[in-house]
C-alpha cells in the first residue's frame, strides 16, 4: 500500500487542531454490555512554520546614514519568507480494517470505557482527561504579525519643507527634540513634568511611537507574519527522499510538484519492525485474538532536510509497522476490584494497567 501524504495551509490565527475530546460509554444491557472502539492507524503530521517577511522602505532611506548613523536601513520595497521550525507529531486516525467490539459479562461491576469523538480507546474503568495536543502546544508559541506604529509625523514644519533633502533634515531635527523632551521628563529636567506615574508612562509611550514613526520615515518598515502549514503523511513502509513540499523564498511553501520551490525530503526508517506473517500465520493469530484488542507499535527513525541540510531528526512510533495483541477478558471479571487500563489514543497501546 502506498504512503499517503496530503498538505494544508493553515494560518497563525486559525486552530492547529482542535481540543481533543472524550465520550464516556457505559456496557449496559440496553448495548448487550458491548462498547465498540477503534484501533488507530499512525498520522505523521509535520508542522512547518513559515515567516512572511514584507519589507517597506521609507522615503528618506538615502540619508539615513548621515543623520540617524543607520548604515542597514531598507532601500527598497520587496516580500520574502523564511522556512522556520519544523515539528513533527504522532497523530492516531481510525483504521476501519480494525474496529472491535468489547464484551463484558453482565456480572461486571459498572464497566465503561473513554473514547475518543471517533472512536478511539482512551481507558477502561478508568476516568480519562485528555491532555493538551501537541499541536495546540506549538500554536501557542507561535508568532503573530509584528506591531507596527502608524503615529501621525508629519508636522507642519515637515509638510513644508520642501525638497526630500529638506524634509530629511527637518524629520531627523524632530527625532533629536523628541529625544531630549524624553531624557529631561525621565531625569525631572523638564519644565512641565506630568503630575503622576501613569501620567509620565502615558506621555514616555506617546513620544517612543512618534520617534519610531519618524524613524521608520529613515530606515523603513519591516513586518514579520509567521504561519504555520501542515502536512500529512500515513506511511506504510520505509520512506526514501520522499517530498513533503517545496520551499520558495518568494512563494513560501507551494506544492510538491511545483518547480519553483526547493524539495523538502523525508527519510523515514524502520527501527523496530513486527516479523511478516504469512497468510495462515496471520489467520491464525487474528483468530487466537481475544478480549481487548491493543496495538503493540513498531518504531522508525525520521529525517526531514532541505538543500542537505538537516531540518529535523527524530524517532517515532509507528502502529502500521508493530502488532495487535489482546488483554484476557478474564481480567475485567473481578467484581470488587475491576482491572483500570489506560491507553495511548495515537498509538492503541496499553499506557499503564490498574489492579
Amino acid at each position: 500500500m502506498k504512503n499517503l501524504i496530503t498538505i494544508a495551509c493553515l494560518l497563525f490565527s486559525i486552530p492547529l487542531m482542535a481540543q481533543t475530546k472524550v465520550v464516556k460509554k457505559n456496557a449496559v444491557k440496553a448495548n448487550n454490555f458491548g462498547i465498540t472502539y477503534s484501533l488507530p492507524k499512525t498520522q505523521l503530521i509535520v508542522d512547518a512554520e513559515v515567516t512572511k517577511v514584507t519589507c517597506k522602505a521609507g522615503p528618506y532611506y538615502k540619508y539615513a546614514e548621515k543623520y540617524l548613523g543607520v548604515k542597514d536601513a531598507i532601500t527598497e520595497d520587496k516580500v520574502y519568507y523564511e522556512l522556520g521550525k519544523l515539528s513533527l507529531v504522532n497523530k492516531g486516525i481510525p483504521d476501519p480494517d480494525n474496529t472491535y467490539i468489547v464484551e463484558f459479562k453482565s456480572g461486571t461491576v459498572a464497566p465503561y470505557a473513554y473514547l475518543t469523538e471517533d472512536g478511539l480507546l482512551c481507558s477502561i474503568n478508568a476516568e480519562y482527561t485528555p491532555e493538551e495536543s501537541e499541536l495546540e502546544t506549538i500554536k501557542k508559541n507561535g508568532q503573530g504579525p509584528a506591531k507596527v506604529t502608524d503615529a501621525s509625523v508629519f508636522s507642519e514644519e515637515l509638510l513644508m519643507a520642501g525638497s526630500t533633502a529638506r524634509q530629511a533634515e527637518v524629520a531627523a531635527k524632530q527625532i533629536y527634540r523628541i529625544r531630549e523632551s524624553r531624557l529631561n521628563i525621565l531625569t525631572g529636567d523638564a519644565d512641565n513634568l506630568p503630575p503622576d506615574g501613569e501620567a509620565m508612562k502615558l506621555v514616555i509611550q506617546q513620544l517612543e511611537e512618534q520617534e519610531k514613526a519618524l524613524t521608520n520615515l529613515f530606515t523603513g518598515i519591516l513586518t514579520k507574519e509567521t504561519s504555520h502549514y501542515e502536512v500529512s503523511i500515513t506511511p506504510y513502509d520505509n520512506l526514501e527522499k520522499e517530498v513533503l513540499f517545496r520551499f520558495s523564498n518568494l512563494m513560501g511553501i507551494v506544492d510538491a510538484d511545483d518547480l519553483g520551490g526547493v524539495p523538502v525530503y523525508m527519510n523515514l526508517k524502520a527501527t523496530e519492525r513486527a516479523p511478516v506473517l504469512d497468510p495462515k500465520e496471520a489467520e491464525k493469530k487474528e483468530k487466537s485474538l481475544k478480549g481487548i484488542i491493543y496495538n503493540v507499535p513498531g518504531k522508525a527513525s525520521i529525517e526531514i532536510s532541505m538543500n542537505k541540510k538537516t531540518l529535523y531528526k527524530g524517532d517515532a512510533q509507528i502502529t502500521q509497522f508493530g502488532s495487535r495483541e489482546g488483554l484476557a477478558p478474564v481480567m475485567f471479571e473481578d467484581k470488587k476490584a475491576p482491572v483500570k487500563v489506560y491507553f495511548y489514543p495515537e498509538t492503541g497501546a496499553i499506557k499503564q494497567i490498574i489492579q
